[in-house]
């Protein structure tokens, strides 16, 4: 009986250990992008205090970072993941996440809101908006940062 529980427990240990790899495998890269992307935007941009990093794939990919400058003005910077040039704003100069929401909820009935990030595509910040509709479906919504308008939707995935 001894011996089962024993043999039992280590299976356990063993497993937990591979799933624990697993996860910090997956998360590696994230973890070496955001590392990457901070060193980046303190060394080019006035941003000094980081408070998000979320990645964006779109026609390129790109880091965004959200944070502040020494005078605490709240500053987005978006940053291409294969060099070039990097676009810094004032949060204030474009619409809020919220905002966003709303915007895409005064046009189309979301059944649900998966995920909201920022973007660029062609030099032009964005709100890139994933939701499920209504018929189970995968839709994107992008709204212009700083005018608060719809760019494009690409619909029914």
């Amino acid at each position: 009986m001894k011996k089962w529980f024993w043999i039992a427990i280590t299976g356990i240990t063993i497993l937990i250990g591979i799933m624990i790899k697993i996860y910090l495998n997956a998360t590696e890269p994230i973890a070496d992008a955001k590392s990457r992307a901070t060193g980046i935007v303190k060394e080019k941009t006035e941003i000094t205090d980081i408070t998000e990093f979320s990645l964006y794939h779109g026609s390129k990919a790109y880091y965004v970072i959200e944070g502040s400058n020494k005078e605490g003005e709240q500053l987005i910077a978006w940053i291409p993941e294969k060099g070039g040039k990097i676009v810094v704003l004032p949060a204030k100069e474009g619409i809020t996440k919220s905002e966003a929401i709303n915007t895409l909820s005064n046009e189309v009935s979301p059944d649900q809101i998966i995920d909201v990030r920022l973007g660029i595509e062609k030099n032009n910040p964005l709100w890139e908006i994933y939701y499920r509709s209504s018929n189970d479906k995968i839709n994107y919504y992008y709204i212009d940062f700083e005018t608060g308008e719809e760019v494009r939707e690409i619909k029914n995935l």
